[in-house]
């Protein structure tokens, strides 16, 4: 039996002004958390200059982190989840939804 649900994503062709800054990144982030009925209990962020975000919510339930390269139109996210496989999926989605990236390639495992 699973204990947790990890998503390893790369997201490309993603909108540069969504990854340039912390507070766009921040607002998706926070979306899917409250979408997929997470609980959060703490988060981090930092501004690269000129541009490039990395950050993550610290969850009850696990993590959710991210780092973008806004100059290559590309993230690499990290969901993982201990609550139930429909709410890291449902972060994911939202998450997918909200950057609307041209290609996506993720990797799915079972903890455990």
């Amino acid at each position: 039996m699973a204990v947790g649900w990890h998503i390893l994503a790369e997201f490309y062709e993603v909108n540069p002004e969504l990854l340039k800054k912390v507070e766009p990144v921040k607002k998706i982030l926070e979306k899917a958390v409250e979408e997929a009925r997470l609980t959060p209990v703490g988060s981090s962020y930092h501004q690269f200059e000129p541009e490039g975000v990395t950050g993550f919510i610290l969850l009850e339930e696990s993590h959710i982190s991210i780092h973008t390269w806004p100059e290559h139109k590309y993230l690499a996210l990290d969901v993982f989840t201990c609550s139930s496989e429909e709410q890291t999926w449902a972060a994911f989605e939202t998450l997918k939804k909200e950057f609307n990236p041209g290609k996506v390639v993720h990797f799915y495992k079972e903890r455990g």
